[in-house]
C-alpha cells in the first residue's frame, strides 16, 4: 500500500452575498428532494465522478454501490436539508445532483455538486450551487461551505466566481494499491 495525499480547499461563502438562482436552460428542470429519489442521486453522482480525481481520494465515488451507500448516508444525516438538495433533469435524463446539510455550527454544508461530463459547460454547475445556497438561506443559515479537491481547477474556479473564499487549506491521505492509477 502507498499512501497520496491530496490537497483540498476549504472554502466558505456569506449567503447573503450569493447571486441568485439562475433559471436553467431550455428543456431542463428542477427535481426537488423526497426520500424516493435516493437512488437517482446515486446513479447521476456515479456519472458525474467515476472518471474523476475525486473517485481517486473517495473511491466510494467510483462505483455504483458506493455512490448508493454514500448518498443513505447523507441522507441519514442529522442535519439533512432537503431545501438544499436538488436533482436536475433534461432531455437525456437525470444530469446533476447536489446535496446540502446543515452542520452542527450553523453552517450550511455543500455535499458532491455534481454535473454529468456531457452536461458540463452549459451553466448547470453553477445553477445547482446557487439553488442549493438559496435552499441554505431560506432555512435561515447565514454562511455555507465546502470542500474541493485543489487540482479538480474548474470547480475551484467555479466557487471562486460564484463567491466562495478559501478558508483553509487541508490535507486528505488515500490509501493506494501499487499500480493504481493515480490523476
Amino acid at each position: 500500500m502507498k499512501i497520496s495525499y491530496f490537497k483540498r480547499f476549504k472554502m466558505e461563502i456569506d449567503l447573503a452575498d450569493a447571486p441568485p438562482v439562475p433559471m436553467l436552460p431550455e428543456g431542463f428542470a428542477w427535481i426537488a428532494w423526497e426520500d424516493a429519489l435516493v437512488e437517482a442521486h446515486a446513479e447521476v453522482k456515479f456519472h458525474c465522478f467515476q472518471d474523476e480525481i475525486d473517485a481517486t481520494v473517495f473511491p466510494s465515488l467510483g462505483n455504483r454501490t458506493g455512490c448508493h451507500n454514500l448518498m443513505g448516508e447523507i441522507r441519514r444525516k442529522q442535519g439533512f436539508l432537503s431545501a438544499a438538495t436538488w436533482l436536475i433533469t433534461g432531455p437525456s435524463g437525470n444530469c446533476g445532483t447536489v446535496q446540502g446539510v446543515r452542520e452542527r455550527y450553523g453552517l450550511g454544508a455543500i455535499q458532491n455538486l455534481g454535473v454529468t461530463p456531457s452536461h458540463r459547460g452549459c451553466g448547470l454547475g453553477s445553477a445547482l450551487l446557487l439553488k442549493a445556497l438559496e435552499g441554505f438561506r431560506r432555512a435561515g443559515l447565514q454562511r455555507a461551505f465546502l470542500e474541493v479537491t485543489a487540482q479538480n481547477d474548474a470547480a475551484v474556479r467555479l466557487y471562486r466566481r460564484l463567491g466562495f473564499r478559501c478558508r483553509k487549506t487541508v490535507y486528505k491521505a488515500v490509501e493506494q494499491t501499487a499500480g493504481a492509477l493515480t490523476m
